[in-house]
């Protein structure tokens, strides 16, 4: 039974071992597994994709919008307005309630549907070597030990020891937020490494930008780098935000004021004033509806969903509206380099020719986009003429890529 080269924390991580080495641990070869070995280390280690987040049924998700002191506070206010017969404040104060748990059960549906997709990123065919043929299958058949291949444009189908490497570059932005592709070898690197680090790693779901190479697979699935982001994202704990603290805190104290003056009317009424059982029960659940500031999580709700609707017109995720809050209070953002916060795209916006200058528009990889003459012209083929440079350009670069 091969051993795991990469989850126990006594054992080498595969960076730090040669790719004969790893292929050792799964009991494989340079001519690759055979479909029988295939199919039975994919009984053991399972298929080669990130499982699906087990999320709680739809009426708990809502019905977990309701957790909060200031919506029992109201929902006891309404309770005392139907106890009142006050049947218009009664509606009102429900509809508020059910709306601000309705505001945040979509704005959580979207924000998860949003973090789902880092289950696209993953490649979904791979070039993998059996008894020594090449043959493409779906990148979910693949196993720790299968022998791969790629070349420019090919996304990695799984988290891979490189065995062979041809000015092999690829694009980890998605995991170091390096605006520059990387280079790869087949050099062993230090068990301690960093992911930017590991220049004999090609990580499942980065894009091989120049070169060609092969590697064999050490990592699928759930246990891919871009697996592990996706555990930490299901397994992040629900946080109090500061906000959200001291609603709680505020109407904690809300309730115990209003039950400790209500015993202390109830008190005053019976034994000093001797009043009517019926009348002083009326008179202390009309302090207690006046009392509750049912207008405030209404208030707060409709706040926080302005600031999450602003957040989305740039294209910010909020998985918890109360986050909107507590990103506006952050001060000091502390990152290693542009590359972190960037996109990795360059535009052009304008391009200069001895006749003319012309002016680009559009952004980044998009194919939307016009040229247009930025004044007078004595060249009316300047356009063509830089086109045709820039697709000689591109050609270039391309056969680069591609040579060995």
């Amino acid at each position: 039974m091969p051993k795991n080269v990469t989850q126990a924390s006594t054992e080498t991580p595969a960076h730090a071992l040669s790719g004969k080495e790893v292929l050792t641990a799964f009991n494989s070869r340079e001519s690759g597994l055979s479909p029988h070995e295939a199919n039975a280390a994919r009984e053991r280690f399972g298929p080669n994709k990130i499982p699906a987040t087990k999320r709680k049924p739809a009426v708990i998700r809502f019905l977990a919008h309701f957790n909060n002191v200031l919506i029992y506070i109201l929902l006891v206010a309404g309770m005392l307005k139907a106890v009142n017969r006050d049947w218009v404040d009664f509606w009102v104060i429900i509809a508020v309630a059910v709306v601000n748990a309705a505001i945040g059960y979509i704005q959580e549906g979207q924000a998860e549907k949003a973090i789902s997709g880092i289950r696209d990123m993953l490649s979904l065919h791979a070039t993998v070597l059996h008894d020594g043929l090449w043959q493409e299958i779906d990148a979910e058949y693949l196993v720790p030990g299968d022998v791969v291949r790629f070349g420019p444009g090919d996304k990695i189908p799984a988290d891979t020891r490189i065995l062979t490497a041809q000015r092999l570059k690829i694009d980890e932005s998605m995991l170091t937020g390096e605006s520059e592709p990387a280079e790869k070898n087949t050099d062993n690197v230090e068990a301690n490494a960093g992911i930017g680090d590991r220049a004999n790693i090609a990580h499942s779901g980065t894009v091989v930008t120049q070169g060609n190479g092969t590697g064999v697979v050490y990592a699928t699935g759930a246990n891919t780098e871009i697996g592990h982001i996706q555990d930490l994202v299901d397994s992040t704990d629900d946080l109090k935000t500061p906000l959200t603290a001291q609603l709680d805190n505020l109407g904690t104290r809300f309730a115990q004021a209003i039950l400790g003056v209500s015993l202390i009317l109830l008190f005053l009424g019976r034994v000093i004033h001797d009043m009517a059982p019926s009348s002083l029960l009326s008179n202390i659940l009309s302090f207690a509806v006046a009392t509750v500031p049912e207008g405030l999580p209404a208030l707060v709700t409709i706040t926080l969903a302005l600031g999450v609707q602003q957040m989305a017109t740039h294209n910010a995720i909020t998985r918890k509206m109360g986050a909107v809050e507590t990103l506006g209070a952050v001060t000091t953002i502390c990152s290693d380099k542009t590359g972190t916060l960037t996109r990795n795209e360059m535009t052009a916006l304008a391009a200069i020719t001895p006749s003319a200058r012309y002016e680009i528009s559009g952004t980044g990889f998009g194919r939307a986009g016009d040229v247009t003459p930025a004044g007078p012209t004595t060249d009316p083929e300047g356009v063509a003429e830089l086109a045709r440079i820039m697709s000689l350009g591109s050609a270039e670069a391309l056969v680069e890529s591609l040579t060995v």
